[in-house]
């Protein structure tokens, strides 16, 4: 595996070759394997001192910034493409441009935030952390999710939430066709029109508890003052579908 060439940068007045103390690593991806990039990413403890990290021409590259286990700052300036930032736990990544299939896919904890849109399956089977996606997102989006937290400031497509067990997915836009389709726990909390609904998922009861849930949850993605948390609609499990009965046959 080749060494990484980090930038040089001014910490405190001083010139210091990265990685240091304090300084940044800007990593050039036209001059650099992504695979070296990863494998320093990865090899990332709690305890260190290399805490921001940014990547320059990503150039729509696949898996970038996958399985990071540290708590440090990841900004990537450009687009990117499938699978980016799969497996996060406790790093913030920011993607400066839009983002291709499955980005957060089984992220566990941390925030990814998307200030473009994301093709479909964003946040895949996440059990954690939040994902803030500026844009619109794809169909599938939060399929099988897993207690993630998916913000998207546009508009999801069809099929979102399919089999989503717990997590929370808010959309200020219209969500498309089969919203929910068997679903179990999870919370959805959509402000535009749902085109339909899918098998087993019905429109809840907006009360003050989960105002204040989502709220806090808007809060926490920096939105909290940009909409009004009343004119969003709550969706969620008939429970009907949890064990199989031959009444509900058609419903599968």
């Amino acid at each position: 595996m080749s060494k990484i060439n980090f930038a040089t940068v001014r910490v405190g007045g001083v010139n210091s070759a990265l990685p240091g103390a304090h300084g940044m690593n800007e990593v050039d991806l036209a001059a650099t394997q992504l695979r070296d990039l990863n494998a320093q990413l990865q090899a990332l403890r709690n305890d260190t001192n290399e805490t921001f990290w940014r990547v320059l021409n990503p150039a729509g590259g696949h898996a970038i910034a996958v399985g990071i286990d540290a708590p440090v700052d990841v900004e990537i300036s450009g687009h990117v493409g499938y699978f980016c930032a799969g497996m996060n736990k406790n790093a913030r990544i920011v993607i400066d441009g839009n983002a291709g299939q499955g980005v957060g896919e089984n992220m566990m904890s941390g925030l990814i935030h998307v200030k473009g849109d994301a093709s479909q399956s964003a946040g895949a089977t996440g059990h954690g952390g939040l994902l803030l996606i500026e844009g619109n997102a794809g169909a599938r989006c939060g399929i099988s999710m897993k207690g993630i937290d998916i913000v998207v400031k546009g508009e999801i497509g069809h099929l979102s939430a399919f089999m989503g067990q717990t997590g929370r997915l808010v959309v200020f836009g219209d969500a498309g066709d089969a919203l929910g389709d068997s679903i179990y726990e999870a919370r959805l909390y959509v402000r535009g029109k749902v085109a339909s609904l899918g098998a087993d998922c019905i429109e809840k009861e907006l009360r003050d508890e989960h105002r204040a849930e989502l709220f806090a949850l808007l809060e926490q993605a920096g939105e909290a003052h940009t909409v009004d948390v009343s004119e969003f609609r709550r969706y969620g499990s008939a429970r009907k579908l949890y064990n199989f009965h031959i009444d509900n046959a058609g419903a599968y």
